[in-house]
């Protein structure tokens, strides 16, 4: 049986979410949009295969992924089961491929271009489950820089959720429930005063 691992990579770039896209050079599906992704190597477990994607097309490999669901057959694929996986990066930190086949670029999640393989629902399950970990994890830790403002982790969460957050209630809530901490440093934000760079208590996975 014909095994594929897909990788959903989401960023937040100019306050939007983003997820990383491939432009086929091949058939099936030659130029059209798909997500990073492929058929198992040989020997390789499909923890291996999403690590692998994760790191040749973005340059990180120490960033939140986790297995999302597996899907029976996606579109014109040749592989019978598709796992999928997804990830969070820090856009700060990626070096994408350079190659002028198999282009890669961030999208907007809303919208993406048609895609091949039918990759949207595959993106819009990873959506739902980032979006309801925000609730109890505190997996935004891999989306943002080792120090930021907490202006910026709120633009993250309101990116993610596609909605404005009241500032004074999420400040509250993230401080209370201990996954950020101040660091005693400040960033200059132009023309006001200097704000508060935080950190999170830990750079792991962590349930709240």
């Amino acid at each position: 049986m014909a095994v594929a691992v897909v990788v959903v990579i989401f960023t937040v770039r100019q306050e939007r979410l983003n997820v990383l896209l491939i432009e086929r050079a091949a058939e099936p599906c030659k130029g059209q949009w798909a997500l990073p992704g492929g058929l198992l190597l040989e020997g390789e477990t499909l923890d291996d295969a999403a690590r692998r994607k994760l790191a040749d097309e973005t340059g990180v490999s120490d960033v939140f992924l986790e297995q999302l669901y597996t899907f029976d057959r996606l579109g014109e694929g040749r592989a019978e089961v598709v796992v999928s996986y997804f990830a969070l990066v820090d856009i700060g930190r990626t070096r994408l491929r350079s190659d002028s086949d198999w282009r890669p670029a961030w999208h907007p999640v809303h919208p993406t271009p048609p895609l091949a393989f039918a990759n949207e629902r595959v993106i819009a399950y990873a959506e739902e489950r980032l979006r309801n970990k925000l609730e109890y994890t505190n997996v935004v830790y891999s989306l943002l820089p080792e120090r930021f403002t907490l202006t910026r982790m709120q633009q993250t969460y309101e990116a993610i959720l596609g909605e404005r957050l009241d500032k004074r209630n999420f400040r509250r809530r993230v401080v209370g429930l201990g996954i950020v901490r101040p660091t005693g440093r400040y960033e200059k934000q132009g023309a006001h005063r200097p704000a508060m760079l935080y950190e999170f208590s830990s750079r792991e996975p962590m349930v709240l």
